[in-house]
C-alpha cells in the first residue's frame, strides 16, 4: 500500500473486500468481485467510462493519500524513453493525459486531474523530442569509412524530428506528426557471405537490434515527417496569417505520431521530454 513516510503500514482483514463505489469490479482486481486499492477503483471507473479525480470519499483512495500524491506531482514536467515493435502497418501511437479507456468505437482519456492542475499551475503539452528512429543508427566507424557526402540519403544522428520544440501555453492543444518510413540498408563488402540477424526469429532479438547483422550489414530505415497543431477549441490560424485553415473543434491534448512504414519487424525508439509550466503571477 502507498502511505506517506513515518507512517504506519496499514494492515487490511483477510476477508476485506473494498467497495467499487458504484461501478463492477474490474476483471484484473486482485480479489475477485472487490476494489481493495485505489488503482483498482480508477479502473473500476475506467471500464464504466467514467471519470475519476482526486478519490474524495474513496475509502482506498483517502487511505493510500492518492489526492496528497497528485498535489506532489502536479508541478513535474516527465521524461520518456524507450522501444516498441510496429510491424508492415499504418499505426499511431501517442502521449496523452488521463487514464486511457474504450468508448463504444472511440479511444478515449480521462482528463478530468488534467485540466484541474491546481492553483497557479498549467499542464501543457509543451515538449522536446530528443530522439525518434525507426531501426538502429548507423554506427561512427561507418560513417567515418563512406564520408559525410556519401550518405546524404540518411540523417545520422539527426533524424528529422531530433531535438524538435514545440512551445503551447494552451491546455486543449494537439500536436500531431506524420512519419513515413522507408527502408534503408547499409551493406559493407562480403556482407552477402556472412550470417545475419534477420536469419534469427525476431522474437529472440533485443528491442532495437533487430537489422544488425553479424557482417556489419545494417537493416535500418529513415523518414520523412510532415507535422500539424490545433487548439482544440477550434477555430482558425490568423495569427499565423492562415485565416483559411480552419479547425474542428474536439478532441485529446496530447502528441500524436501518425506512421506510415513499409518495413517489416522495425523499431521505433523514442526519447522526449514534457513539461508542466507554473503560471507566474
Amino acid at each position: 500500500m502507498n502511505r506517506h513516510s513515518g507512517e504506519p503500514a496499514i494492515h487490511l482483514e483477510p476477508d476485506y473486500c473494498g467497495e467499487c463505489y458504484g461501478a463492477p469490479a474490474p476483471a484484473t482486481a486482485s480479489k475477485a468481485g472487490c476494489c481493495n486499492t485505489c488503482a483498482e477503483v480508477r479502473e473500476a471507473y475506467a471500464e464504466k467510462s467514467w471519470s475519476f479525480g482526486r478519490g474524495e470519499n474513496v475509502e482506498q483512495c483517502e487511505r493510500e493519500h492518492y489526492g496528497e500524491h497528485l498535489d506532489e506531482q502536479r508541478r513535474e514536467g516527465c521524461r520518456i524513453e524507450g522501444g516498441i515493435r510496429v510491424n508492415k502497418v499504418v499505426g499511431n501511437f501517442h502521449f496523452a493525459p488521463g487514464k486511457s479507456f474504450s468508448n463504444g468505437n472511440m479511444h478515449v482519456h480521462d482528463l478530468e486531474n488534467y485540466y484541474n492542475g491546481g492553483d497557479g499551475i498549467t499542464h501543457t503539452f509543451t515538449h522536446t523530442v530528443h530522439n525518434l528512429r525507426f531501426g538502429p543508427e548507423l554506427p561512427d566507424s561507418a560513417v567515418k569509412k563512406i564520408g559525410k557526402k556519401g550518405i546524404n540519403w540518411t540523417n545520422h544522428h539527426l533524424n528529422p524530428l531530433d531535438e524538435t520544440e514545440q512551445k503551447i501555453d494552451e491546455k486543449a492543444y494537439n500536436f500531431m506528426y506524420f512519419v513515413k518510413v522507408v527502408p534503408t540498408a547499409y551493406l559493407p563488402l562480403g556482407w552477402e557471405s556472412k550470417g545475419s540477424l534477420l536469419d534469427i526469429p525476431h522474437e529472440l532479438v533485443e528491442l532495437g537490434m533487430y537489422g544488425q547483422g553479424e557482417a556489419g550489414s545494417i537493416e535500418t530505415h529513415q523518414y520523412s515527417v510532415t507535422s500539424h497543431k490545433r487548439s482544440l477549441g477550434g477555430g482558425d490560424d490568423s495569427s499565423e496569417g492562415h485565416k483559411e485553415r480552419l479547425h474542428a473543434k474536439g478532441g485529446i491534448p496530447g502528441v500524436f505520431f501518425s506512421y506510415v512504414s513499409s518495413c517489416i519487424r522495425s523499431c521505433c525508439k523514442i526519447m522526449t521530454d514534457f513539461f508542466s509550466r507554473t503560471s507566474r503571477p
